[in-house]
């Protein structure tokens, strides 16, 4: 039985109540007061508690978190992609067939002549992959002599006649051969306005049955080497701007071997060779032209400081003088033509007055003052209309007072603004009288000039060569130019994406760039076999689908949106939102591990 010791009472001091100190030993003695044991129950509980927390993270929260985060990418065939890309899918041939035909000659003559030139133009070609072939018309069967069927057969030459030619390509050009006594040395007549070209030449000429190269072929193979050299540049050019191999774009140096230089392997992949002066032409007709697009908007404006003309017969006038060259020109683009008129529409106050040149009898524009001849705060010029690119022409008619209005340093009256169109004063005939009263409307004579201005301006737009002078020649050339430029560009496309896919793993790809590119591939193919095989029209129709395509699948709006969404967004995203939910559930984990730890060692 423990004995209670007496109270100590406190003793008073001042009104001040004093405890008495307690002994040290006292002090330290006193147990520290620990807290209850915890019941096994609870500690079941909270350990369930902890477990089903963590249960719903890992099996429930956490892969809906990856199923509404996953970024979807859809197979792309890379390979395949760069194939294209790095020119080791397709190497572009363009073979050209020249028809022969010699309607009052004697077939067996003809075939010596297409013998022979075919022989001259193989000699001649150092650009392997743009070659001439040609072949008999359709009016001149194949001979019956199996004789001479052998002699055709046992020739080095490439095409002979009708059985050695894909009868399916395109007809790139009519030679026609005249047998004219009248004439000392040949002669080439190419038609403007047809793709033909006519030889006349003289009986002496004609080489005998066991000749292989005479003057005559040698001739007829210049002639068509001058014909098609500017489009062996345009295409040579095009090709040295990818990244294909030297091969393939026709760059390899010339062997230095001298007794392999005449090989004609060794030629097939020497350099074309392009003159300084025709490779700035080049360049400046790139500068003029327009990208290609499947549809061009023209606007034709009537512009007049006065208030006449007030009318122009500006339909009967596109229909007569425009229309056939749009219609021709259809097989690369289409055209859609609109017309307006301005009257009281003077041009740019920037410019300055024109001057009177007395000795001519003219007033002049200062070729300077021509950037700023448009008045653009006051003439109705759209800059586009629709989804192509718009050609702007106007046609200015100039105050009586100020006529005949030309450019001073070249006497010209019309001009051409790159990638824009085209401007044409049109000054009163040189034959009407000053005296006369200015006329109230435009005849479709009266803009006959304007329009052949602007149907050369419009070749120029669009990047056709400037020779050979036929129209039909010179769309043929624009069609395979334009096929292999777009056949280049969508292949670019192709190598863009795929090395996007590959630096950028993050970034979706929905099934639609899928398809795009599927549809780029096959066309591709086909728009190449065609080129093999000579149908250019196929060949730029499928070039222009597969641009279309590879447009569309490299700028998709949920790929390009993903472009601009880097990591540490991210983390600003995440890191309000899991850290309050995760800092508890990790630090609760932790200090239950220790327990269970500290249980186990003192067990032990």
């Amino acid at each position: 039985m423990n004995v209670l010791s007496p109270a100590v009472k406190p003793e008073l001091s001042g009104g001040t109540a004093t405890v008495p100190s307690m002994p040290a030993e006292e002090i330290t003695s006193t147990p520290k007061k620990q807290p209850p044991p915890e019941f096994k129950e609870g500690i079941r509980v909270r350990q369930l508690v902890i477990l089903s927390f963590w249960a719903i993270v890992i099996f429930l929260g956490v892969p809906i978190w990856l199923w509404t985060t996953s970024i979807h990418r859809a197979h792309l065939p890379l390979q395949e992609m760069m194939d294209w890309a790095d020119g080791k899918a397709c190497k572009p041939i363009f073979p050209l067939q020249i028809v022969v035909e010699g309607p009052l000659l004697q077939q067996s003559e003809v075939l010596r002549i297409v013998r022979a030139t075919q022989h001259a133009i193989d000699d001649q070609n150092d650009f392997s992959l743009h070659h001439l072939r040609l072949r008999m018309g359709d009016g001149l069967a194949p001979l019956n002599s199996s004789r001479q069927h052998r002699d055709i057969k046992q020739s080095d030459c490439t095409v002979t006649n009708v059985e050695g030619v894909n009868l399916t390509e395109e007809k790139a050009l009519k030679m026609l051969l005249v047998h004219n006594g009248g004439l000392k040395a040949a002669r080439a007549t190419l038609q403007t306005q047809s793709a033909s070209l006519h030889i006349e030449y003289p009986p002496i000429s004609v080489p005998s049955a066991s000749s292989t190269s005479f003057p005559l072929a040698t001739f007829i193979a210049a002639q068509l080497q001058d014909l098609f050299a500017e489009e062996q540049a345009l295409i040579a050019l095009a090709l040295s701007a990818t990244p294909a191999s030297p091969a393939i774009a026709g760059q390899l140096p010339l062997p230095s071997n001298p007794q392999t230089a005449g090989n004609k392997e060794n030629r097939h992949v020497q350099a074309k060779s392009i003159s300084p002066e025709l490779a700035a032409r080049l360049a400046n007709r790139t500068t003029r032209a327009l990208k290609y697009a499947p549809t061009y908007h023209i606007t034709i404006s009537l512009f007049s400081p006065n208030a006449w003309p007030s009318s122009w017969d500006i339909e009967s006038a596109v229909d007569e003088y425009l229309t056939p060259l749009l219609s021709s020109a259809s097989i690369v683009s289409n055209f859609t033509v609109d017309t307006q008129t301005q009257l009281y529409a003077s041009f740019s106050p920037s410019v300055q007055e024109p001057q009177f040149d007395a000795q001519h009898g003219v007033w002049t524009l200062r070729e300077k003052d021509l950037g700023g001849f448009i008045n653009a705060a006051e003439w109705p010029l759209s800059p586009s209309i629709g989804d192509g690119p718009t050609l702007n022409f106007i046609i200015y008619v100039p105050d009586p007072s100020f006529s005949p209005l030309i450019i001073k340093e070249s006497h010209a009256s019309s001009w051409l603004i790159p990638q824009w169109g085209g401007i044409m004063i049109l000054n009163p005939p040189a034959s009407a009288p000053r005296s006369e009263a200015p006329a109230q409307s435009l005849s479709k004579e009266d803009i006959q000039p304007a329009l052949l201005v602007f149907s050369h301006q419009i070749m120029s737009f669009l990047g056709a060569p400037d020779s050979p002078p036929s129209i039909p020649l010179k769309l043929q050339t624009l069609t395979r130019v334009r096929a292999l430029s777009l056949l280049l560009s969508a292949s670019s496309t192709m190598g863009s994406l795929a090395r996007l896919t590959v630096a950028l793993p993050s970034i979706a790809i929905p099934e639609t760039v899928s398809t795009a590119v599927e549809v780029t591939t096959e066309h591709l193919r086909d728009s190449c076999e065609a080129l093999k095989e000579g149908k250019f029209t196929m060949a730029l129709n499928n070039a222009r689908i597969a641009e279309m395509a590879a447009e569309r699948g490299f700028f998709e709006k949920s790929m390009v949106g993903q472009l601009y969404f880097p990591d540490e967004h991210k983390v600003a995203v995440y890191l309000p939102l899991l850290g309050p939910v995760g800092v508890p559930l990790i630090m609760s984990a932790l200090k239950e591990l220790k327990r269970m730890w500290s249980t186990h060692r003192f067990q032990r």
